[in-house]
């Protein structure tokens, strides 16, 4: 099956909960049809570059999944039609990286420079 990449950014007025239930249903729907979630990292709340819908921030979330190509349309397609997604973008690679993403590790760099001071 192929591997894909998968960034979705809701609105920032929901909570981080809700993410978290969002990527949950995400993960159940891909592994009801035959896929795999091999990971998913929430990146918390962060500002975005421009304004989407009247947002100057969103929650971030990567999901790696292993799915058939039929399994991804649909989830894109589920996702247009909530309300709270504010974007979402799919990768296809060729392997996923086992290394955490570098949004977190420079989360973690800065934890660490913090605890220092």
């Amino acid at each position: 099956m192929p591997l894909y990449e998968h960034v979705l950014i809701a609105r920032q007025d929901i909570s981080s909960t809700e993410v978290d239930s969002i990527t949950e249903g995400l993960s159940s729907f891909v592994e009801d049809n035959g896929g795999k979630v091999a990971k998913v990292e929430y990146w918390g709340l962060r500002s975005m570059a421009y304004r989407m819908n009247k947002n100057r921030k969103g929650h971030y979330a990567l999901m790696n999944i292993d799915a058939p190509a039929e399994v991804v349309q649909e989830m894109e397609r589920k996702l247009r039609i909530n309300e709270d997604i504010l974007r979402t973008l799919t990768i296809r690679v060729d392997e996923f990286s086992e290394d955490p993403s570098p949004i977190l590790v420079k989360r973690e760099e800065r934890k660490r420079r913090h605890e220092r001071y």
